[in-house]
């Protein structure tokens, strides 16, 4: 929220009454760290983000989902950071998760919620990853899922969607559309929102994220995170989850977060290099009068593709605050990114996750970075999600007679 006001946990609502905004959950950090004098954060045994309990809104692990999110790897991509002349770049690769995508972080906590609450019917707007992810958990527990998407969403999502058993409503429109029509249904049947940006339990899932990276790096925090951002979400949840644990004592120092976005859906860099560029300086939490800049949203890298960012302020506020850098790339740069790193590392990554190698390579090319930072990029979301998109820069086959003359003739001309 951007008023800066507080509530108490009976709170019933998903906006702050005061100004509107997104509201952000916090938690007794104190205590936390009495906990944790007591006993190791991982003391329960999991390997999945409910290991992280006492930094999570609920009481205990019984309304988790049935399948496991997170505890995915962090690889150190020697290969790939020569490539922009950098030393130390890693990969989170959350392509495991169940459903593909690092939504499926968000999901778990919002499925958990909604199962403390009793709620009836799950319902999200989504260009296809949050639905998908959604649709996935909710499957694993019977909790009847609806999801709202653009007409245009990528074939291989909407199929995901429905092979979930979720029910799908194909909106003709863009995704913002979408979110405004879920809303307002939901609103109306009393159904339970995981709307992106609306919902403040998507952050509290989200954040889990940097937990395992710090904890992979045995708590010695990165320099900075590459995050592609759209809703604005993801990004807002790593910083919420460095701050977490800086608060608790467990890290001493917290990281550049960096915003990676496509030219053509550059809502939350606009306004970042805006308020720089005009001196803004906030005053504490308080950041009412600021305002995230519209556009037309137009890129291929559709988990990314949106017009006005639902969680757009609180990105902006995660690039500022942690001094970090707001970067746009081509929609050609990110089709390169992901030939990139499958070619370079193995991680076959959709669109609008390659967006933060992309954007990565560039802050190099700028200056932006040195060549000895500890960088890690968030890899959100598998390549198959949208193959089309890899199949338009990974080339082709060449096609040969079964015979081994023409087999040897093709090895000579690939040089092998």
């Amino acid at each position: 929220m951007s008023c800066g006001n507080a509530w108490g946990d009976d709170l019933q609502e998903y906006a702050c009454p005061s100004c509107g905004g997104n509201l952000d959950v916090t938690y007794d950090y104190e205590l936390i760290r009495s906990l944790l004098e007591l006993e190791p954060l991982f003391a329960s045994g999991r390997t999945d983000i409910f290991r992280y309990l006492p930094f999570l809104p609920v009481a205990d692990t019984d309304s988790a989902p049935l399948l496991k999110v997170g505890g995915t790897p962090l690889y150190h991509a020697v290969r790939l950071g020569k490539e922009a002349g950098l030393n130390m770049v890693y990969l989170k690769d959350d392509t495991g998760n169940p459903s593909s995508s690092f939504k499926d972080r968000a999901s778990a906590i919002v499925l958990a919620r909604a199962r403390d609450t009793g709620a009836r019917v799950i319902a999200c707007a989504s260009t296809g990853n949050a639905g998908s992810s959604m649709a996935c958990l909710a499957a694993g527990v019977g909790l009847p899922c609806v999801i709202f998407v653009p007409e245009k969403a990528p074939p291989a999502k909407i199929a995901q969607l429905l092979i979930y058993g979720a029910r799908v409503l194909a909106v003709r429109g863009s995704y913002d559309d979408a979110r405004d029509l879920c809303l307002k249904v939901c609103g109306e049947k009393g159904w339970f929102n995981r709307n992106t940006g609306f919902n403040p339990f998507t952050r509290e899932g989200k954040k889990t994220c940097s937990y395992e990276i710090c904890e992979q790096l045995e708590w010695n925090p990165p320099d900075r995170v590459v995050v592609a951002a759209g809703d604005g979400n993801i990004i807002s949840g790593i910083w919420k989850g460095m701050k977490d644990l800086h608060a608790a004592g467990l890290i001493d120092r917290l990281p550049r977060i960096d915003a990676a976005q496509a030219v053509g859906s550059s809502a939350i860099s606009k306004t970042v290099h805006r308020l720089r560029d005009n001196g803004y300086v906030p005053a504490g939490d308080d950041w009412t009068g600021v305002s995230v800049e519209r556009v037309e949203a137009d890129t291929l890298a559709d988990s990314i593709s949106v017009d006005m960012p639902g969680d757009g302020l609180a990105a902006v506020r995660a690039v500022i605050e942690s001094e970090g850098s707001a970067v746009t790339v081509s929609d050609e740069a990110i089709l390169d990114a992901v030939r990139e790193l499958a070619g370079l590392t193995g991680v076959f990554a959709e669109p609008s996750a390659a967006a933060s190698w992309a954007c990565l390579k560039q802050m190099s090319s700028e200056n932006i970075v040195k060549s000895d930072d500890r960088i890690v990029c968030l890899i959100s979301g598998n390549g198959l999600k949208d193959f089309s998109s890899a199949r338009r820069v990974a080339g082709n086959p060449e096609v040969i007679n079964p015979c081994p003359q023409d087999a040897f003739n093709a090895v000579a001309r690939l040089g092998l």
